[in-house]
């Protein structure tokens, strides 16, 4: 029976230690929140977005998210970066939505006239960060790369 129990704890003990660094490794670094207001509903409610944090002084991709616009609710759309900013760090959050003005692909990212894309900025100061975008095409910048 002790045979059993030693065997049980071990077992315990090997899955138990991923969740553990897992958890010491969110913790790291502060969260971030990237939402959109109600003004994003009406002109792409129902449709794909992606989501992408960038370190910009590496240029990687620290984490990638999907999702759909919502046409009624506020925030039209919310992703979380858990323990994705280091303090001091630069950032930025590329997003495109599947638009398809005028033409496109559906599930491609296609040129700013067909699939809305921006570019924002975060800021890492060492805190939790959430930011909230509000619609305006006219600061559209090319992010498809990103998402290649």
């Amino acid at each position: 029976m002790s045979i059993i129990s030693l065997g049980r704890c071990a077992l315990f003990a090997l899955f138990a230690l991923p969740l553990v660094a897992a958890s010491a490794l969110a913790d790291d670094g502060s969260d971030l929140t990237f939402q959109g207001d109600a003004s994003f509903g009406g002109p792409h409610g129902g449709q794909s977005i992606q989501v992408a944090l960038i370190d910009t002084a590496s240029g990687e991709v620290v984490g990638m998210e999907s999702g759909e616009v919502s046409a009624d609710a506020d925030p039209a759309f919310a992703f979380d970066f858990p323990g994705a900013l280091q303090e001091g760090g630069s950032y930025e959050v590329h997003y495109w939505i599947d638009s398809n003005f005028g033409g496109g692909a559906v599930g491609s990212c296609d040129e700013m006239q067909n699939d809305h894309q921006w570019s924002v900025p975060i800021a890492a100061d060492g805190g939790d960060v959430s930011h909230m975008e509000t619609h305006d095409p006219s600061t559209l910048a090319s992010v498809c790369d990103t998402f290649e």
